[in-house]
């Protein structure tokens, strides 16, 4: 692989972060996730890479946030001169016009290119999330459903999702899309180009290519790089613009794919630290018999920093004592309800407290954290600066070395997980390892 920086990424949230990290990882390229913006100390000590990725949390961030969030990450890449700059979505493509909004995001980043190709990758088939014409599917267990329809995503506390057409969706915060749809790529790659250039001309703000069947990738990753090759450009979209180039890439000089790694028992306790209130999340805290459970009271967590401090004593006297704890929020998976953005935040943010607290009492080997923006808090609140790939946990759902100069926690082993992500004994896995 050529030592040129060939793709940044920006991650709007951690959990997305390190699934970026994982795919970039498992397809060969020399990847480090950076836990902020990367001083000329850090990228020096990261040495030449492929891919180079910045965690962030502008998922739940107000537009004038995002703006002052993503204006010196769109500076540094340009710097960095990588030829595709990746603003990286969820996969569900859950924002708003007056939080997390790609629209936005697109819109600050964009300048930094001057490429009028702005690919928004839909879908992601590895976890079952499909374009179709537009329009966006996922799965809830073994059903699919369209986006507006999804039994979570649809009630999401803070961006629920109400219009599945992609274009529309995006129409909201405020730009205008032309798109590709699947059958497209059926034509010789001479008309798919002739195709494209002509939308392009039409000088839309992004071009939105669906993603219908895992044979896509490649096609619309040849579309992105050639593109990307004359001038660089900004992509959107879920860690499939990753898996896109990459397709592309290995079918010009076939490589094989990282295989799963093992992962080793813990070796001390583990501390999971549940944030989301998805259904899956709460079936994965209902199998994880292995821990002492600790239901959390979430008002008070928010707002009360003595209750805070206690809870953190008493996570970490058990610790001490080698119990495995699960914190969580909430045991059944409530949604909150979906006008309350600012209660959430505020509980992600203690969350956050709550974890550094812990682990200053009571330093662990291994860690996990469930929610996006519970992880973004929860990670931003340690002092540590980067994130290697170690293995994979689940589709999703990716095993991390947390890089400090502090030596208590350089090394720990932290896993980052969206709400819907992983198998319900994803918590018991984390615990006892994978062959």
């Amino acid at each position: 692989m050529p030592s040129a920086l060939k793709i940044a990424y920006y991650g709007d949230d951690f959990t997305g972060a390190t699934d970026t990290l994982a795919t970039a990882a498992r397809a060969g390229l020399r990847t480090l996730l950076f836990l902020g913006l990367p001083g000329a100390a850090q990228l020096e000590r990261a040495g030449p890479l492929d891919c180079l990725g910045i965690a962030g949390a502008a998922r739940a961030m107000t537009p004038a946030e995002m703006q002052a969030e993503l204006e010196p990450v769109g500076r540094l890449f340009a710097q960095l001169g990588a030829p595709v700059m990746h603003y990286k979505t969820c996969s569900t493509f859950d924002s708003a016009p007056h939080i997390g909004s790609i629209g936005t995001a697109i819109r600050v980043l964009q300048p930094h290119t001057r490429n009028a190709f702005v690919p928004i990758v839909g879908g992601q088939p590895n976890l079952r999330r499909y374009c179709v014409f537009g329009n966006l599917f996922a799965s809830a267990g073994p059903a699919m459903h369209r986006i507006d329809r999804h039994p979570t995503m649809r009630r999401h506390p803070v961006t629920p999702m109400h219009e599945a057409d992609l274009r529309l969706h995006f129409a909201q915060q405020g730009l205008q899309l032309a798109s590709l749809d699947y059958p497209d790529y059926q034509q010789s790659e001479s008309a798919l180009d002739q195709q494209l250039s002509a939308l392009i001309s039409q000088q839309p703000d992004a071009v939105l290519l669906d993603i219908a069947h895992t044979q896509d990738l490649a096609i619309v990753g040849r579309l992105i790089w050639q593109s990307a090759c004359r001038q660089p450009l900004l992509a959107a979209g879920p860690s499939s613009v990753v898996q896109a180039l990459a397709a592309h890439w290995q079918g010009q000089a076939p490589q094989t794919l990282l295989a799963h790694a093992t992962i080793a028992p813990a070796p001390g306790p583990v501390l999971v630290l549940a944030g989301s209130l998805s259904p899956m999340t709460a079936r994965q805290i209902k199998a994880a018999s292995s821990y002492e459970q600790l239901l959390l009271d979430a008002p008070r967590l928010a707002n009360d920093m003595a209750y805070r401090s206690q809870m953190a004593k008493d996570i970490a006297l058990r610790l001490q004592q080698g119990i495995n704890m699960l914190a969580c929020t909430s045991s059944e998976g409530q949604i909150a309800p979906a006008d309350a953005p600012a209660d959430a935040r505020a509980l992600a943010l203690a969350c956050g407290e709550l974890l550094a607290q812990v682990l200053k009492l009571a330093p662990i080997k291994r860690l996990g954290v469930a929610g996006g923006d519970t992880s973004s808090h929860a990670v931003q609140a340690l002092d540590a600066w980067g994130l290697s790939y170690q293995a994979q946990l689940a589709p999703g759902v990716a095993l991390c070395r947390l890089h400090s100069d502090d030596l208590a926690l350089d090394g720990l082993e932290i896993m980052l997980k969206g709400g819907q992500m992983g198998g319900e004994m994803l918590f018991e896995e984390l615990l006892s390892g994978i062959c």
